[in-house]
């Protein structure tokens, strides 16, 4: 009997040995073909816009290409989808945001997949505030004056959104919520139709990225109320944040980017990506564009980012409960 344990163990042991031997030869060579970066949404919005800064120069160090493939739809859910399916092999990443990654299995039943559970956080690459802006029409100057406004009128005035279950949604009902006001909710299917409605004053308040808002916000076109971070953006400093009015001092959330893979991705490839990753997010030229975006870069490990979507997926669910927002 006992000579038949040792030999069970001495089996197990090398099967685990040989396990462990095959994923670090495969971290070793790894990459040895082209890398997809998935983006699950059209070219020229915000998450385009971080991959694209980034995936020249991942794909230098790595000495591959990084080809980005852009996947739109659905709030960001099948690009998404795509990735979470994909051989767990480092071979297919994500540039993800809180909107596929969080949100949408909070508002959608239809939504199969667990951001937090079906992807391997790699990399926390920074955040982007929103900011709400408003027609110039409006009698109200600053976002006391809004809030007062709102108040006189309930659901009398309207704000747009990206979507119904987008982290702009989100933030439009957070504004509500802290500032005890009825704004009605009007949901657009992107950024562009959204501006033209906005500045024609077919609608009064949208909440926008604000690398969409600010060309608007600098021409004088629209009235910027202020940022749904907690701190003013190096980018747009005479934008004050909606926190520094008493009413909504709770106001603090932004949409923010990360690079993630398929949730069994071997460790080893995890941290290469990482590594790799976080050199790149040091260099000046990429921290620039994306300085010039208004992205506050904030690379993060693996289990910061981890940690970081834990969070944040928290928040969006406290918010999306009170707001009852449905797909």
């Amino acid at each position: 009997m006992k000579t038949l344990l040792r030999a069970a163990c001495r089996a197990t042991l090398a099967a685990t040995l040989g396990a462990s031997a095959l994923a670090a030869h495969a971290a070793g060579a790894y990459p040895t073909k082209p890398i997809t970066l998935v983006v699950g949404y059209t070219a020229g919005g915000s998450v385009d816009l971080v991959a694209r800064s980034i995936a020249p120069e991942l794909g230098k160090r790595l000495g591959q290409s990084v080809v980005i493939e852009n996947l739109g739809g659905a709030g960001g859910t099948i690009g998404a989808q795509k990735v979470v399916k994909a051989e767990a092999d480092g071979y297919t990443l994500l540039l993800g945001s809180g909107s596929e990654v969080s949100i949408a299995r909070l508002t959608n039943p239809a939504v199969r997949y667990d951001g937090e559970k079906d992807l391997a956080p790699i990399t926390f690459v920074g955040t982007q505030p929103m900011v709400l802006v408003g027609k110039l029409a409006l009698p109200a100057s600053d976002a006391a004056a809004l809030i007062a406004l709102a108040k006189k009128q309930p659901g009398q005035l309207s704000y747009a959104s990206s979507g119904v279950g987008t982290p702009l949604n989100l933030a439009g009902e957070l504004i509500k919520q802290q500032g005890g006001v009825n704004i009605t909710h009007v949901p657009y299917k992107g950024a562009s139709a959204m501006s033209t409605d906005l500045l024609g004053g077919q609608i009064d308040l949208a909440v926008m990225v604000l690398s969409s808002a600010l060309p608007h916000i600098q021409a004088g076109r629209v009235r910027a109320y202020g940022l749904t971070e907690a701190k003013r953006s190096a980018v747009a400093p005479n934008v004050p944040a909606l926190a520094e009015t008493p009413a909504l001092k709770g106001v603090d959330m932004g949409v923010w980017f990360g690079l993630m893979a398929p949730a069994a991705t071997p460790k080893p490839v995890v941290e290469r990506l990482n590594t790799e990753m976080q050199a790149v997010l040091a260099m000046p030229d990429v921290r620039r564009k994306l300085a010039e975006a208004g992205v506050d870069v904030k690379p993060g490990a693996p289990a910061e980012f981890a940690a970081f979507v834990r969070r944040e997926t928290g928040r969006y669910r406290t918010i999306v409960q009170a707001a009852n927002i449905r797909e």
